[in-house]
């Protein structure tokens, strides 16, 4: 009599059962959802491919797309209202304060970022169907990054790029470049608009640390300053003597190739009450995350931030009272317009930290591809310090966190009539009459 056939384990059959036999590599013309067979009976099995990290906003929504010496940069915009004014001008201011070569104290890239409006538009009117922007790429140096090819740059993403997909776009950093921001200041300059006409907000950041120059808390009136003092010099800094101190210290580094850091400071103004909702999307939660999404950004801090550890409870508190419009208001603001992850009508202010910038024109140690110790010195274009243009880029993400969030409230909280005794209606009879003849 035969022995018997032994058999493995049943866990051991069952784990082995539907192994694939066989999984070819996906061509780049692949759908992206794909129908493959896997294991001994060729099952058919479904594999959704998404894009990973690269949509903002579940209501007002953007996808950027793009890298820096790729043909071009841009955005998809979705969910955008019908029947806004919309042109390509603008867009086009608030991409000419981001783009580069605006100043010595810049990267010396020559780009006119100028952006093409190529779906969603009707005659100047906004359709409600998806609004696709692109900006070509017309400077690129390619031979600029040979080294970059070869060597990791300390504190950039070239390293854990590799970590992560085993490929890179070496050129300008790909996708980690700041050139994907184009996308959205593109798609921040329309929800500034919309805020606007919908209910007054006015969203302005400005530089209030370059390196070790700090502009003091007290120097600028959070209620009064303006985009023209903002703009009136290149570091866009207010205070113009704080202005010309942190050019100096940015020029200082610049000739040697090196960099620094600095803070943006944002105030959003008119911003109404109850946006952001409980526990896990507080209003604060979304900027915090939208500002350290940002190309080279390292902190964030909303209110009396870090600062406000030094405060007793007392001391700290926003007390309320009425005002004279029979408003309830808080008579301090450490809170930053923010309690319980919901705004509360007073300003929203809040810092971005930025890290100098990690390409420099100074020898360093790193490491190359081939995992071998070298000493590298990276060439390019960079900016010596970021803050100066990073000012519209934090604008920019401002308001798709407050588009977002009043889009969330409006379909939640005012789908139905409010109770008037507590809440107040989105927009204001200005906003309302300034849109109504674009609306008809």
């Amino acid at each position: 009599m035969a022995a018997p056939v032994s058999q493995p384990p049943v866990a051991a059959r069952a784990s082995t059962r539907f192994l694939p036999r066989r999984i070819g590599a996906l061509p780049e013309s692949a759908p992206a959802s794909l129908r493959f067979s896997v294991g001994r009976r060729r099952r058919a099995a479904r594999l959704e491919v998404k894009a990973s990290g690269n949509v903002f906003g579940n209501h007002f929504q953007v996808a950027t797309y793009g890298e820096s010496h790729g043909g071009g940069v841009g955005c998809v915009i979705s969910g955008c209202p019908p029947r806004i004014p919309l042109t390509e001008a603008d867009m086009q201011v608030e991409l000419d304060r981001r783009r580069p070569g605006q100043s010595r104290i810049t990267t010396p890239r020559k780009e006119t970022d100028t952006c093409k409006i190529l779906s969603g538009t009707h005659e100047g009117m906004t359709t409600g169907t998806p609004i696709h922007v692109f900006v070509p790429n017309t400077d690129q140096r390619g031979g600029d990054y040979s080294e970059m090819a070869k060597a990791y740059r300390p504190s950039h993403a070239d390293a854990t790029y590799d970590f992560k997909y085993g490929v890179r776009a070496v050129q300008g950093g790909g996708r980690s470049s700041a050139r994907e921001t184009i996308g959205r200041v593109a798609a921040g300059a329309l929800a500034k608009k919309i805020l606007k006409l919908k209910s007054g907000v006015e969203i302005l950041a400005f530089v209030s640390k370059v390196h070790q120059v700090v502009l003091p808390e007290d120097a600028v009136d959070y209620e009064t300053v303006t985009l023209e003092q903002i703009e009136s010099n290149i570091v866009r800094c207010p205070d113009p003597e704080y202005a010309e101190k942190m050019i100096a210290a940015i020029d200082k580094v610049r000739v040697r190739g090196d960099s620094i850091g600095g803070v943006v400071t944002c105030i959003a103004r008119n911003v109404p009450r109850g946006l952001g909702s409980p526990v896990f999307d507080k209003l604060e939660a979304e900027l915090a995350k939208a500002m350290l999404s940002l190309p080279a950004s390292k902190g964030f801090e909303i209110g009396s931030g870090f600062a406000g550890t030094d405060f007793t409870g007392s001391e700290h508190n926003d007390e309320f009272y009425m005002d004279e419009a029979g408003n309830v208001r808080t008579r301090t603001n450490r809170s930053g317009g923010v309690q319980g992850g919901i705004s509360n009508g007073e300003i929203i202010y809040f810092k971005v930290a930025f890290k100098p910038t990690a390409t420099i024109g100074k020898k360093q140690n790193t490491v190359s591809r081939e995992h071998e110790d070298v000493e590298l010195l990276a060439r390019g274009r960079h900016d010596p310090c970021v803050v100066p243009r990073a000012v519209p880029m934090v604008e920019s993400m401002a308001a798709l966190v407050l588009m977002n969030q009043l889009m969330a409230h409006i379909a939640q909280c005012e789908m139905f009539p409010l109770n008037l005794a507590l809440q107040e209606p989105i927009g204001s009879a200005s906003s309302a009459s300034e849109l109504a003849p674009n609306l008809s």
